[in-house]
């Protein structure tokens, strides 16, 4: 590999170069987290920060048991990409803001049979939070109107289907209540204790948490649709991933159990790495033992994962004493790329400030240091939506 892995220990591995800062407070959270029962090897990514007790923009590798507080409450967040029919010399943004003013609401009984449908479709049985189904949460999450900016690989552009002329659609989400529930569960009979996998409650979470996923899966679904609705355009879906989620792996021929906790998958195909919302974003194609000189190693070291964005510098809370006596409100509606941004939540819109985030060119120039990927295209944020409502993920 690269010059942008770091071995911390014999079982934790850092993939970022020395000049990437990372806060210490990550790298103990990493260092803790290896020394659980049953943990074989974990993997911090360049976009690494800390958690509450555990780091955000890591992988965990264990072996015969699992820990559900390292996937969290998010269960199946990821980030899904569409392409719209949306020409990009033909939008009018100011109208297009007017238009998702009151997207946040829950989906009305018009979308009830494509819910029903789609939910049969993916085996989903609960019901009990479909009414937060197509809406977005808050924290770090959003929907986001790109343009392609610059294209590296042609070829692959064309193999996914994306028109250079028209936007693309970045929706970043989860699984919002319902995820919440499953961990809530877990938490009151086992505190953050793992689950060995010959207990009966192993299976129980499990088959919850795939339930989540697949919710995730479809909530991201529902909002591209709604939105592309609500501006009247269509879309088609180029992608979509998980970042939260425990998945059974066998690694350097050990079986176990793959966490991913604010991860991107390498063993997918391509994706999105997300810079904040004044900054660019990347689509990459991740190498893999096919591609002339890739270092099997890597298998293990990156845990099969990238990053999943461009990392948080500074503490929620932090943000807006941080800021406010150089911007208001108003000033950061707006981007230094020319970009829109919707949020009616004065907190949020100062904690998710492009200056709270690491540029994200940097957590690219790691991973291609690293030779994790090669880069597809630069993507240049339109219209970012972030929640209107309250800070709830």
């Amino acid at each position: 590999m690269g010059n942008s892995v770091q071995n911390i220990t014999d079982c934790v591995s850092l993939i970022a170069s020395e000049k990437t800062w990372i806060e210490g407070l990550a790298i103990e959270q990493l260092i803790k987290t290896s020394e659980l029962k049953g943990m074989v090897q974990v993997a911090g990514m360049p976009d690494l920060h800390p958690g509450r007790g555990y780091p955000v923009g890591a992988v965990f590798f264990s072996s015969g048991k699992i820990y559900p507080a390292l996937v969290g409450n998010d269960i199946g967040c990821g980030m899904s990409l569409w392409q719209t029919s949306a020409k990009v010399g033909n939008v009018n943004i100011e109208r297009w803001v007017k238009k998702l003013e009151d997207v946040e609401q829950s989906l009305d009984d018009s979308w009830l049979d494509e819910i029903a449908l789609r939910k049969t479709e993916k085996g989903i049985l609960r019901s009990e939070y479909d009414y937060a189904l197509g809406t977005i949460g808050g924290g770090n999450h959003f929907a986001e109107f790109q343009a392609v900016e610059t294209i590296y690989d042609a070829d692959e552009i064309d193999r996914l289907g994306i028109d250079k002329k028209r936007l693309l659609l970045l929706v970043h989400s989860g699984s919002r209540g319902l995820g919440q529930s499953v961990l809530t569960h877990h938490i009151a009979q086992f505190n953050h204790d793992g689950l060995p996998e010959d207990v009966p409650e192993f299976q129980h979470y499990v088959a919850a948490h795939d339930e989540a996923v697949k919710w995730a899966e479809l909530n991201r679904e529902m909002i591209a649709k709604r939105f592309l609705q609500a501006v009247r355009e269509s879309g088609e879906c180029v992608l979509d991933i998980n970042h939260n989620l425990v998945v059974e792996k066998s690694i350097n021929n050990i079986k176990g159990w793959l966490h991913r906790k604010g991860a991107t998958p390498a063993d997918q195909g391509c994706v999105v790495i997300p810079g904040s919302r004044g900054d660019f974003s990347y689509l990459v194609a991740p190498l893999n033992t096919l591609d002339a000189g890739y270092d099997k190693s890597n298998l293990y070291q990156n845990l099969h994962s990238l990053a999943h964005g461009a990392g948080r510098k500074w503490k929620r809370g932090d943000c807006q004493a941080r800021l406010s006596h150089k911007y208001k409100k108003d000033d950061l509606l707006r981007t230094a790329l020319g970009s829109r941004v919707i949020c009616g939540n004065k907190e949020l819109l100062y904690d998710e400030a492009p200056q709270a985030y690491k540029k994200c060119e940097s957590i690219i120039e790691d991973l291609v240091s690293a030779g994790l990927i090669r880069v597809i295209a630069r993507l240049r944020p339109v219209l970012t939506f972030k929640t209107n409502g309250g800070c709830s993920s």
